[in-house]
């Protein structure tokens, strides 16, 4: 009997093993080359427009500071279109007294002129708060307010605020009457003179001040040399003589209204209310009070002379600064604070 042959044992996944035939599908597709290329474009697109607006932007913004800049300048420097209106002039006085500051007599003499001048003006009021300063400038501001009121025949008022010290009331004494707040800081009717001495310095540092003169006082006051009995006497008498000036001043001034006392002129501040007590103030009150009420004239137009922003930014930031350190390292002149 022949034996069977049995069939050869099936190969297991034969089926699986044949390869598919079904057609991949493309992840990217055609065309996208074309359309990241659209995308980018757009992209850089947006990005000039943006770019574009920020610049217009910026434009406006410089056009509007450069506008407003040249409306301080034109605004400091026009001064007030005089007036036939009845109306209180105001002058102010404020901060240092100085031939290189805003209440320097160039300033505050240029504005009395044209308040004076102005048939409008039914008197001068000067709203002041100054605690001093060059005893020269203040002299020449008291010159011009006592020949203006001759010559016009307008009556002058000091308004006080915060203070009126030293040369400030040097300029105030002037004043037909001087208004003040209670508390208002008022007087100091001295001199002084101020600076530094930095002999003993020197000698421990071992530095030798080598300085040359011709005329044996040329180095008076120089702040590197020792000060003789002889100098320090010769700069009291000056601080004397501008004292006793300054006390004429207030006298004549004051007139009857004074009321002296063995510290009037001691150089020491009294509180506006203490000033009235002792006649160096009349009485209380602001600038709106005394236009109303002593010059019945409520509107007030303003004759400060400013400066400008550019003259302000000039002598901040010029030549004011070296000659200022040059000052300080001479010591200073005698002055009224």
């Amino acid at each position: 009997m022949m034996p069977s042959e049995s069939p050869p044992p099936a190969q297991a996944g034969a089926s699986d093993a044949a390869p598919s035939s079904a057609p991949q599908a493309d992840p990217v597709g055609p065309g996208w080359e074309r359309a990241l290329l659209e995308k980018l474009a757009f992209a850089a697109l947006q990005e000039q427009r943006a770019a574009r607006r920020w610049r217009n932007v910026w434009r406006l913004v410089w056009l509007l500071a450069f506008g407003a800049v040249a409306w301080l300048l034109y605004r400091d420097v026009v001064p007030p279109t005089p007036t036939t209106t009845p109306h209180t002039a105001l002058i102010e006085l404020r901060g240092e007294i100085g031939a290189d500051t805003e209440a320097s007599a160039s300033n505050i003499v240029s504005a009395l002129r044209s308040a004076f001048e102005d048939p409008g003006a039914q008197a001068v009021v000067l709203l002041i708060d100054s605690p001093g300063g060059s005893p020269v400038q203040a002299g020449i501001i008291n010159d011009e307010i006592w020949r203006l009121k001759a010559q016009h025949d307008k009556p002058v008022y000091a308004v006080v605020e915060e203070t009126c010290a030293s040369a400030a009331y040097y300029v105030a004494a002037a004043a037909d009457r001087i208004y003040v707040d209670k508390a208002s800081l008022v007087g100091s009717i001295g001199v002084l003179m101020d600076g530094f001495g930095f002999t003993g310095l020197m000698e421990r540092l071992g530095v030798e001040r080598r300085l040359l003169t011709a005329g044996e006082n040329k180095g008076f006051l120089d702040p590197f040399s020792p000060q003789t009995a002889r100098h320090r006497a010769h700069a009291q008498q000056m601080l004397d003589d501008i004292h006793r000036q300054f006390i004429d001043v207030v006298r004549k001034g004051r007139g009857e209204h004074l009321k002296e006392t063995e510290d009037t002129f001691t150089g020491l501040v009294w509180t506006g209310q203490r000033a009235v007590e002792m006649g160096l103030a009349d009485d209380f009150g602001n600038l709106d009070y005394v236009a109303r009420e002593v010059v019945k004239a409520e509107d007030i137009v303003d004759y400060t002379q400013r400066e400008s922003v550019a003259e302000r930014l000039a002598r901040r930031f010029g030549a004011g600064a070296a000659e200022s350190a040059w000052r300080a390292a001479r010591g200073a002149w005698p002055a009224w604070r």
